[in-house]
C-alpha cells in the first residue's frame, strides 16, 4: 500500500503547534568559563566578592589623610606629618583617604611637601567601585559574549550555569556511509546530521550523533527510543517521505504520535513533527537542501522557545535576475547569490534541486516566496535574506556566463583579499544578456560568429550602446570527450550529452556539425543538456553517455580520452564603467598573473599566448 502524507500544514501553523504542544523547558549545566562563549545563562549571575575588595591606589604617589593637606598652595606649601608611598593598584592603608600623584610631591629628607590640597578619596579606587559583592553581573537568558569572560573571571565566576538543550540526531538508511568514505554505487555519504549538529550547536544546543540505523523498523524504533530517553529533542534523518523504506512516521506513531506529516514548504515538504513522551521528534527529509530548509525554518525557530539565541537574518532589497515561478499554497525557499553591482543589489537564484548541495555552498542569501504568491518576475525587487554579513555580501564579485574549471582557480586567487567570486553558469549568451542588464560584474564568453571571430559580433548585437572591454583568459581546446577515443566523425549513432542552448560550446558544436554536414537527428541524446563542462565529462565517465563536447581540462580531470575539435578564445567581458571596481581589478590582476598562467599550463588544453590581452568589445 502507498503511504501518503497527512494533511499538509502551513509553516506558520506548524511553528505555532510546536510552541503550543511542548513545554520547552531547558536543562541547566555548569560549564568551564572557557567554554561559556555564546551560551545562555539560566538565571541571574551575581558577583562572589567586591571588586576591588579594598581601597586601592589609582595613581603612583603617596597615600595621605586629606585633612592634613588643607591650605596647601603654591604660596603656602605644606609639609605632611605622615604619608605612605604607594604605586597604582597598591592597597591604600585604612588610615588614609586620598592619594597625591608623585609628580605633585617634593620629597626631601624623608618628608613630603605638597603645594595643592587633596580632596577626600582623590585617586583612590574605593572598595566595590567596579562591582560590590552580591551585585548582579548579568541577568538570566543573557548570551555570554567573548569579552565578558574576563569580567566573569574577575568577579569569581568560573563555572557559570547555562541553558542546555540536548538534541539526539539519528541517521537512518541502509545506504549510508560515513564522511570520508568514497560511496560505492547506491551508497550515500551521511551528511544531514553532520550539518544539523553544526547548525544546532552554533545556536547553543548540545548534540549527540547516534550510529547509522539500517532501514529496519525495529532497529529504527530502538534507536529513536534510546535518543528520546537521553535528550530533550530528537531529530531523525531520512525516512520521512512516502517510499517503501520510509519508516520514520510509522515508528514515531508506534512510540508516541505523529502531529504533522507534511508542511507547506519547498524544499522540505515531507518533514514530520511528532511527540514521544512529551518530547518533540522531528523527521528530516533525506535530500540535503530539504533538510537544510527544515532545520533553518522549523527547528531553529523552535529552539528559541528554550531560550537559545537564534539571530534573524539581515534583510536587503535586491533586484532578482530571473523569474521565480511557483504554485500558490506553499512557502518556497530559493538559494541565491547576492552582490552589489554599481549602486544596486542584485540577486540570482541557484539551482532548486533539493539534492544539489553546491547550491548551498555557492549561496550567500536566499529568498522566501510567500505561500500566497505565484513568484517574482525578473527585474523585480525582492527581499533577500542574508546567509553572511552584509559587509561580506557587498564584497561579492558576480560572474555570470560560460563555465570553465579555471573560474574556480581565479576565485581562489582573489579570496585572500576578502572577495568572494560567485559564478552562475548560464552560457555565454546568458552572460552577455546579464551584462547588458547590469546584473553582473563580468561575463565569461566564447561565442563564435559566422565569420570565425569570437565575442565581438555578439556584443555589438546585444550591447551596441555600451562600452565593453574583453580580457582574454585563455585560448582553450574544445573537443570530444569519451571513454573510447571517439572523434567528431564518430558521433552519429552514439549516445551524446550536450551543453545548453546559448552556451558557446553548444554554438561551436552546431557550427562544426554544420560544417561537417552531420545531421543532429543522427546523434541520440543531442537534446539532453547540462550546464558545465565537468557535468559533460561526468556523464561520459559514468556511462550515461558515450561522448560529449567539453574543454580538455575537464576531460583530463576525470581521466577521459579527448580528441580536439577547435581552439577558441575564452574571454571575460565587462562594462568599461566598472573597470575601476576593486573587485574587478583584483580579478583582472589575477588573470594577468604569472601564477595563473602556470595553472593553465598545468591543467592542460589551454594556450596562454593571448592570456591577459585586453581589447575593445566592439
Amino acid at each position: 500500500m502507498v503511504t501518503r502524507y497527512l494533511s499538509v500544514m502551513p509553516l506558520d501553523d506548524a511553528l505555532a503547534l510546536l510552541s503550543h504542544e511542548f513545554p520547552c523547558t531547558p536543562s541547566a549545566v555548569q560549564v568551564p568559563l572557557e567554554e561559556a562563549v555564546g551560551r545562555i545563562t539560566t538565571g541571574p549571575v551575581f558577583a562572589r566578592y567586591s571588586v576591588p575588595e579594598i581601597h586601592l591606589a589609582a595613581m603612583d604617589g603617596i597615600a595621605v589623610r586629606s585633612r592634613d593637606t588643607r591650605g596647601a598652595s603654591e604660596q603656602h606649601p605644606v609639609i605632611l606629618p605622615d604619608a605612605a608611598r604607594v604605586n597604582t593598584g597598591n592597597v591604600v592603608p585604612p588610615e588614609y583617604d586620598a592619594v597625591i600623584m608623585i609628580e605633585d610631591v617634593w620629597e626631601a629628607g624623608g618628608s613630603y611637601t605638597i603645594r595643592k590640597a587633596a580632596a577626600p578619596w582623590q585617586h583612590v579606587r574605593p572598595a566595590g567601585e567596579d562591582l560590590a559583592e552580591s551585585e548582579m553581573v548579568m541577568p538570566s537568558r543573557h548570551r555570554i559574549r567573548a569579552h565578558e569572560l574576563g569580567a566573569l573571571a574577575t568577579y569569581g565566576i568560573t563555572r557559570p550555569e547555562v541553558i542546555v538543550v540536548r538534541v539526539g540526531l539519528v541517521p537512518t538508511g541502509s545506504e549510508l556511509v560515513a564522511a570520508g568514505t568514497r560511496p560505492a554505487p547506491g551508497q550515500v555519504v551521511e551528511s544531514n546530521t553532520v550539518m544539523a549538529k553544526a547548525m544546532l550547536e552554533e545556536a547553543g544546543a548540545t548534540c549527540t550523533r547516534y550510529p547509522f540505523v539500517e532501514d529496519k523498523p525495529e532497529k529504527i524504533r530502538d534507536a529513536i527510543a534510546l535518543a528520546c530517553r537521553e535528550n530533550e529533542m530528537v531529530i531523525v534523518s531520512a525516512g520521512s517521505s512516502a517510499g517503501t523504506k520510509d519508516y520514520t512516521a510509522g515508528v514515531i506513531a508506534e512510540l508516541g504520535e505523529v502531529l504533522v506529516h507534511g508542511v507547506a514548504i519547498k524544499p522540505g515538504k515531507p518533514v514530520i513533527i511528532g511527540r514521544i513522551g512529551n518530547k518533540p521528534v522531528i523527521g528530516l527529509p533525506g535530500y540535503p537542501l530539504s533538510a537544510l530548509t527544515v532545520l533553518r525554518e522549523i527547528v531553529l525557530p523552535f529552539l528559541k522557545n528554550y531560550g537559545l539565541y537564534i539571530p534573524e537574518p539581515e534583510l536587503i532589497r535586491a533586484y532578482v535576475t530571473s523569474t521565480i515561478a511557483k504554485e500558490i499554497g506553499s512557502n518556497e525557499f530559493v538559494l541565491c547569490t547576492l552582490g552589489r553591482v554599481g549602486s544596486r543589489w542584485v540577486i540570482s537564484p541557484q539551482s532548486k534541486g533539493a539534492g544539489v548541495q553546491m547550491s548551498g555552498v555557492r549561496a550567500n542569501a536566499y529568498i522566501r516566496v510567500p505561500q500566497t504568491s505565484e513568484g517574482f518576475e525578473a527585474g523585480g525587487l525582492v527581499e533577500a535574506r542574508l546567509m553572511v554579513p552584509a559587509a561580506e555580501a557587498a564584497k561579492a564579485l558576480l560572474i555570470t556566463g560560460s563555465h570553465d574549471p579555471v573560474i574556480d582557480y581565479l576565485a581562489d586567487f582573489i579570496r585572500p583579499q576578502g572577495i568572494s567570486l560567485l559564478s552562475t553558469h548560464v552560457g555565454s549568451v546568458g552572460g552577455i544578456l546579464a551584462l547588458k542588464k547590469d546584473e553582473c560584474h563580468a561575463a565569461p564568453t566564447h561565442l563564435l560568429a559566422e565569420d570565425g571571430s569570437y565575442n565581438t559580433a555578439y556584443l555589438k548585437k546585444f550591447m551596441p550602446e555600451t562600452e565593453v572591454e574583453l580580457l582574454c583568459i585563455a585560448e582553450r581546446q574544445q573537443g570530444i570527450v569519451s571513454r573510447d577515443g571517439l572523434s567528431f566523425q564518430d558521433l552519429a549513432g552514439r549516445q551524446f550529452i550536450n551543453r545548453q542552448r546559448g552556451s558557446g560550446t553548444r554554438m561551436l558544436l552546431d557550427y562544426e556539425l554544420k560544417k561537417a554536414g552531420i545531421d543532429t537527428a543522427t546523434i541520440p541524446g543531442y537534446e539532453r543538456e547540462v550546464t558545465t563542462h565537468i557535468a559533460v565529462a561526468l556523464a561520459v565517465k559514468s556511462g550515461e553517455a558515450d561522448a560529449g563536447m567539453c574543454v580538455h581540462s575537464a576531460a583530463k580531470a576525470l581521466g577521459l580520452l579527448f580528441v580536439p575539435v577547435a581552439t577558441e578564445r575564452y574571454e571575460l567581458a565587462f562594462r568599461k564603467e566598472h573597470a575601476d571596481d576593486p573587485r574587478l581589478v583584483a580579478l583582472i590582476d589575477a588573470i594577468r598573473s604569472p601564477a595563473f598562467r602556470e595553472i593553465l599550463t598545468r591543467l592542460g588544453g589551454y594556450e596562454t599566448a593571448e592570456t591577459r590581452r585586453q581589447r575593445p568589445g566592439q
